[in-house]
């Protein structure tokens, strides 16, 4: 088996973002815009003190995309070296019990209880004849390509629900139009998931709408 053709497959898996993934990375960079824009009250004339709170907003999803981006790195890298050690663990045990017993810990219960003593042996020795692994497989560029799109995900994300603000004058209008569009987002986002995982697409988009309001209302209250 090809190390290095082996451990560069795997790292190609790992670091595509799944609906799933990249959904909730836009719905979270929106919550916490709609944490901001939800504060703007429609009586407010001072346009200084909206834009100073919008562009407030965009730098707070700016570091927490950043943040995010710089999260996903690390755990890339934590997992991987967890799944390192696992091979290690399986190459150093002194029975077949002590690799079922490493195994079951990593598999999830669902499939380990699927996998009879047999199968569980077989995967075992699989996993002990990969190749092993270098320091340069526990980080890569494209982990860092990943990243980035998480950033942007996260940042660009929020521009829909701030673009009205900077097109209307009218805090009134800018703020209804701001607020239909992350209703319309947040809709989007729970309808993505839920055919994603064979829900109700209608319903769930609905729950999901009115779970992430729920959030910012929340987060609103305790001062965030």
């Amino acid at each position: 088996m090809e190390k290095n053709n082996f451990w560069k497959d795997q790292v190609k898996e790992m670091t595509v973002l799944d609906p799933v993934d990249r959904t909730e990375e836009v719905l979270f960079g929106l919550i916490m815009l709609l944490t901001y824009t939800g504060s703007i009250s429609v009586t407010n004339d001072n346009r200084g003190e909206v834009n100073e709170l919008l562009w407030a907003s965009l730098a707070c999803n700016f570091a927490w995309g950043l943040v995010d981006a710089i999260m996903y790195i690390m755990e890339n890298k934590i997992e991987r070296g967890h799944f390192f050690k696992l091979i290690k663990k399986l190459r150093k045990a002194k029975n077949k019990e002590e690799e079922m017993d490493a195994l079951k810990d990593e598999i999830q219960p669902l499939v380990s209880s699927l996998l009879n003593e047999e199968e569980l042996i077989k995967l075992g020795e699989r996993i002990k004849e990969l190749p092993p692994p270098s320091k340069k497989d526990f980080s890569t560029l494209r982990d860092y390509i990943s990243a980035g799109q998480i950033f942007l995900l996260v940042f660009l994300g929020t521009f829909p629900v701030a673009l009205p603000f900077l097109l209307f004058n009218d805090v009134e209008i800018a703020l209804r139009v701001s607020n239909g569009i992350a209703l319309l987002m947040l809709f989007s986002g729970g309808y993505i998931l839920a055919k994603y995982a064979g829900l109700r697409p209608f319903v769930t988009a609905l729950v999901y709408s009115l779970i992430g309001l729920l959030l910012v209302a929340i987060t609103m209250a305790l001062g965030g």
